[in-house]
């Protein structure tokens, strides 16, 4: 599987990591964690790139994903996507990815949101466009027959009619192609011209017009963003708790209610993979299969991945099938993780019958100890600016590394097969201090959307974590240098 991944690395300025109380890397990846407030136009740039790279998988996971690019490239839709940009100015290609990821060109889709249509248009923006949405009364028919009372012995009956009103859409323009897309064109052209970007014009739409033009002033009013810059990749990697605070908490509501801040990178990136299927429609197809699940359902069909790491991770990896597996790994693929959890940064909380299985268990592969090394590195140093002081940092609890597949499937977890490769560890959170798990997230969502890395919340106090396939050999020499100490 190709992961556009593009590493930018730093010397560290501190010299040598063993001067330091701390384990601290010389190879480190640029404008992450606290250096969030250092980020030049350069590094900019290469992390906006690798943020819509990122979001291949967003897209590519859908079963959608084929048919919808086929449907946002047949005759008719690009017919009306030509039209539409020729009146409104705003360029065809943006208008049919937005289409491609709201609906998947689909002309009847609804949301349970509210929204219809290929635009996927609410109905007072309807209205805001011009575009009609005429509702009517109309009543359900239906008929009863009761008895009635009689002096007679033979029952009596009669019918009673009832009308049931409902509303009815008697006209909705919004699933008509033809009116909708030149609509949410000319609409995109005018929130251009409001916001002063077609970023911001793009993420408005999704997110709406009051929410962008909070964030345009809070992100007029951070620190480190000059008045000309103020677009929507500098106010996404412009703040975190320590930097820009309040911009940073505003984007995390944003993120909690429909991951808005993100849309302008995935509509780049559909423009992109839209630019693919014109070029090479078997390319297109090819990549989307990368994006599928490899572990199969019980039906034998592959999952919709729910997670990067369900990507990254094949069958083929899944190595360690019982103990003894492990045990003999001697100098192959596994290395002992680091025990010293003032340096280090983490503490080995791995359950284990015996000490020989603690022995063990105690190992993954160098890319996975490199990545959970560099995640404490860089959360320990973003709490130590959040609260003042790096000492009062907590190690990190590390439950899990390399587990055997027989002990993995006794454990119940829909995660734990993947601790078979070695190549993924969990981090149990419950005993952290509120603010350096605010710190981890931060590290681990920052690492993650360079395409770094892949998590997910592993019943209600753990995270499951792994390393892209392009960065382990990075993660592994982080790993050769912590060895070396």
């Amino acid at each position: 599987m190709r992961f556009a991944v593009l590493f930018f690395l730093t010397l560290a300025p501190m010299g040598q990591a063993g001067a330091s109380e701390h384990f601290v890397p010389e190879q480190r990846v640029s404008g992450i964690g606290v250096a969030r407030d250092d980020i030049s136009n350069e590094l900019l740039e290469d992390r906006t790139d690798r943020m819509i790279q990122s979001q291949t998988f967003v897209i590519m996971r859908e079963p959608q994903a084929v048919a919808g690019a086929r449907r946002i490239l047949s005759p008719t839709l690009q017919a009306l996507f030509r039209s539409a940009s020729k009146r409104s100015g705003m360029p065809a290609q943006v208008i049919e990815a937005v289409a491609y990821l709201e609906s998947w060109g689909d002309a009847r889709a609804e949301s349970p949101d509210g929204p219809k249509g290929i635009m996927q248009i609410s109905e007072a923006t309807a209205r805001t466009m011009g575009l009609k949405v005429v509702h009517a009364t109309r009543y359900t028919i239906t008929r009863e027959r009761i008895p009635v009372y009689s002096k007679s012995k033979k029952p009596k009956y009669r019918i009673v009619t009832h009308k049931t009103p409902y509303q009815a859409t008697v006209r909705d323009d919004r699933l008509v192609p033809g009116r909708a897309i030149p609509a949410a064109a000319k609409y995109l052209a005018g929130l251009e011209r409001k916001f002063g970007g077609r970023d911001w014009a793009i993420f408005a739409y999704h997110c709406g017009q009051g929410c962008v033009a909070e964030m345009q002033d809070l992100t007029r009013r951070a620190r480190g963003i000059p008045q000309d810059q103020a677009t929507v990749a500098r106010m996404f990697f412009s703040c975190s708790p320590v930097w820009n605070p309040e911009l940073y908490q505003t984007i995390g509501q944003q993120m909690q209610r429909d991951y808005s801040p993100t849309y302008w990178f995935r509509v780049e990136r559909a423009e992109q993979l839209l630019a693919l299927y014109r070029r090479d429609p078997v390319a297109f197809v090819s990549l989307a299969e990368q994006y599928k699940s490899q572990f199969a359902r019980p039906s034998g069909r592959p999952n919709r991945a729910p997670h990067r790491l369900s990507v990254w991770l094949k069958p083929d990896d899944l190595v360690f099938h019982n103990r003894d597996d492990i045990h003999d790994d001697i100098g192959n693929r596994l290395v002992k993780a680091f025990d010293r959890p003032d340096y280090f940064g983490y503490s080995l909380k791995i359950a284990a019958d015996d000490p020989s299985t603690l022995e063990d268990f105690s190992k993954a592969t160098p890319a996975a100890i490199g990545a959970l090394t560099y995640i404490a590195f860089e959360t320990r140093r973003l709490y130590g600016e959040l609260v003042g002081n790096e000492a009062q940092f907590q190690p990190l609890e590390v439950a899990a590394l390399v587990e055997p597949e027989d002990y993995a499937r006794q454990s119940g977890k829909p995660e734990a097969l993947s601790h078979c490769s070695g190549q993924v560890f969990d981090i149990d959170y419950s005993g952290l201090p509120l603010d350096e798990l605010e710190c981890l997230r931060f590290v681990l969502a920052d690492l993650g959307w360079d395409g770094y890395l892949g998590f997910v919340e592993e019943g209600t106090d753990s995270l499951h974590i792994g390393c892209s396939p392009d960065s382990r050999d990075f993660f592994t020499s982080v790993f050769q240098e912590a060895a070396a100490e």
